[in-house]
């Protein structure tokens, strides 16, 4: 199994998790983050460091964010590695606790 980051980090984009990944499976697009299934060992290491609780093992991923698991798959195959923390984006802390910010995505 592979962990997946669902629609809480659209638009936050805390890299939190980034830092502690041991085989850097995070990618960066320009409003959210996605976890490679291909590289992610299943440690679970990233899921307490997210503030906004976006990270799930996919067995865990609630029927409403179901969608993550293929977006997650598509755009890591499109988006650069992230290995190094970055500030969050400027208005995250406005958009941490919204929900339906799916149409917020950035491809």
């Amino acid at each position: 199994m592979t962990h997946v980051v669902t629609e809480s980090c659209i638009r936050c984009k805390y890299t939190d998790c980034v830092d502690v990944c041991p085989v850097d499976c995070f990618r960066e697009g320009p409003n959210f983050l996605t976890i490679d299934p291909d590289e992610c060992i299943d440690c679970a290491v990233c899921i307490p460091e997210c503030p906004v609780n976006a990270i799930l093992p996919e067995e865990d991923v609630p029927a409403d964010q179901q969608q993550f698991i293929a977006l997650n798959a598509e755009l890591s195959k499109k988006w650069p590695s992230i290995t190094k923390r970055k500030e969050a984006l400027p208005d995250a802390e406005e958009w941490k606790n919204r929900t339906g910010k799916l149409p917020e995505l950035k491809k």
